[in-house]
């Protein structure tokens, strides 16, 4: 078997990192490129009364005087792009959806200036206009990279002075990560999730293929929403026991398990510790997209399904044909001894899914974000507790482990977002977005995002922490999306998927080596195992990127 404590922790890779970050800051020169606030936040400008509208004004006054979106976007230190959709407007009622914002008061006071009496906003105005509507979700403005040559270099302590307020930066996803972690805890002393399941397994378990089929597809989505992995591990002797069983082996439970799992980080529709955090970093809003990754999904999950299926039938028909044939499995795989659906159990599992469909409508109405989220997530772990009569300690007791497991994974947070920081104070981040720019420039979008999945699957193995590959990567990729005519959402979803799939494979995955130790899978056997399907999932990551360039997702 593979040890896998030959491989760095995470933490001390990502600790490395930082310490990686500052050492660039003294050699890479620097430099940083204008930013813009993003266009939908902020009250509207207030028309005057008898005038026509400010986009109208705009417009005529741009044409009158001879000058390009470009021109006047220079003028007032934003992309092209920002003052035509300025020109255009949001759409009105009943219209269709297009391109166009509103104009923000701030800079629409400046802009109105400009109109009536051609005065160009100074530098210090368009600083305080960005400064009070941005936030850290600011757009690169392309094409505005300048060297800086007077800054000064960081203290050679700058890393650990850099740690706590890159705790500080990640707090509202730490926290929330808490959260779930705890709420997940508390589903689990239901014992809601292992009914679910174990339902499921004695359902088809006379039926090898349909078993194969449903529950890989039951792990996906319960990775792709709620972010399940961990709560995995418990499944592995369980699904062991019954594909031996059938005359399958341990390859084909951990291949349920695992693809499943990572299937579903790759194709994220809802996850909260990938998507929604990347998204959050993108400025994108929480869970858009998610009609487009759930169908994503649905086609890994029947790749990863059609490879499995292919194993266990061949193994059935000939078992020496079994990676692991030479394994001993006659002792330690026994069934659980309470999977019973009882009706306060389906109950729990009502209140589950009325949640999630919660959580989506009030991001998609209702514009909630972490704060209500987390407390969608602690009204359902109350609700539940009540339901299943957990005693108050019991629940809380169930909370607090469930939020201690995450633990790795919050410190995991903290100390990536570092990264980010110590780039920034040192002015070199942009430098580092400037350059991989440079290396794709000309190749177009689709090649960029080709090129963006590549850098993440990489990534990957110093980083199989999917939170801390978000925090170290996308505050690169989302302005490096701007640059090279990819979107945001495609960034994000070259993100998840190299994260996701990678997982499937890379050692330095603790989790992965602890399941494949629990299924008595050496590492080298599973590798022999996984490859095939990576690589096929790996090529509908690829035709994915394409769709997504040419529906402009």
């Amino acid at each position: 078997m593979n040890n896998p404590a030959r491989f760095p922790h995470p933490l001390a890779l990502i600790f490395a990192m930082v310490v990686l970050a500052q050492v660039l800051t003294y050699l890479l020169p620097k430099g940083e490129y204008d930013r813009e606030p993003p266009l939908d936040e902020g009250e509207p400008f207030a028309e005057v009364e008898g005038q026509a509208p400010l986009r109208e004004r705009l417009a005529a006054a741009r044409q009158q005087r001879g000058l390009t979106p470009a021109t006047l976007g220079a003028l007032f230190h934003v992309a092209p792009g920002t003052v035509e959709q300025w020109e255009a407007g949001p759409p009105r009622d009943g219209e269709g959806w297009r391109p166009g914002a509103q104009i923000e008061a701030t800079v629409g006071a400046l802009l109105a200036r400009w109109v009536d009496d051609g005065v160009v906003p100074s530098e210090a105005e368009i600083k305080a206009w960005k400064d009070a509507r941005g936030g850290h979700h600011r757009s690169v403005v392309p094409d505005t990279y300048a060297r800086i040559e007077s800054a000064t270099a960081l203290p050679w302590f700058g890393a650990l002075t850099a740690i706590p307020r890159g705790f500080a930066k990640a707090a509202d996803i730490i926290f929330f990560v808490f959260v779930v972690g705890g709420v997940i805890g508390m589903l689990r002393a239901t014992g809601a999730i292992d009914a679910l399941i174990g339902r499921a397994i004695h359902a088809f378990s006379g039926r090898p293929v349909l078993l194969i089929a449903i529950m890989t597809l039951l792990f996906a989505v319960g990775s792709s929403t709620i972010g399940m992995a961990e709560e995995y591990m418990p499944f592995v002797p369980l699904l062991v026991t019954l594909s031996l069983a059938l005359g399958m082996d341990a390859i084909v439970a951990l291949g349920i398990v695992y693809i499943g799992a990572g299937v579903g980080y790759g194709c994220a529709a809802l996850n909260p510790f990938t998507v929604l955090v990347a998204q959050n970093i993108a400025g994108l809003e929480p869970t858009s997209g998610w009609l487009f990754r759930v169908v994503y999904m649905v086609a890994g999950v029947a790749i990863g399904v059609l490879h499995i299926t292919r194993y266990a039938r061949r193994i059935r028909r000939d078992p020496e044909r079994s990676l692991v044939k030479d394994i001993d499995y006659s002792k330690g795989y026994e069934m659980p001894a309470d999977v019973a659906l009882s009706p306060a159990r389906m109950v729990v599992i009502g209140l589950f899914m009325a949640a999630i469909g919660l959580f989506v409508f009030g991001v998609a109405k209702w514009d909630w974000y972490f704060d209500e989220l987390m407390a969608v997530f602690l009204g359902l772990g109350i609700a539940a507790a009540l339901v299943a009569r957990l005693s108050p300690n019991r629940a809380a007791t169930a909370f607090c482990e469930g939020a201690a497991e995450m633990t790795t994974t919050a410190l995991l947070i903290g100390v990536a977002r570092t990264i980010e920081v110590v780039l920034t104070d040192g002015q070199v981040i942009d430098t580092v977005i400037h350059g991989i720019a440079d290396a794709i420039a000309g190749a177009g979008s689709f090649m960029a995002s080709i090129g963006m999945l590549v850098v993440q699957c990489v990534t990957n193995f110093f980083i199989p922490s999917g939170s801390g590959q978000a925090y170290v990567t996308m505050p690169i990729m989302a302005p490096l999306a701007d640059l090279t005519g990819v979107s945001r959402q495609t960034a994000v979803l070259a993100y998840q998927t190299g994260d996701g799939f990678m997982n499937m494979i890379v050692p330095t995955n603790a989790l992965l080596m602890g399941m494949l130790a629990l299924g008595r899978v050496p590492f080298a056997r599973w590798a022999r195992f996984v490859v095939p399907v990576l690589l096929e999932l790996l090529l509908l990551a690829v035709g994915a990127l394409l769709v997504a360039a040419w529906i402009g997702y």
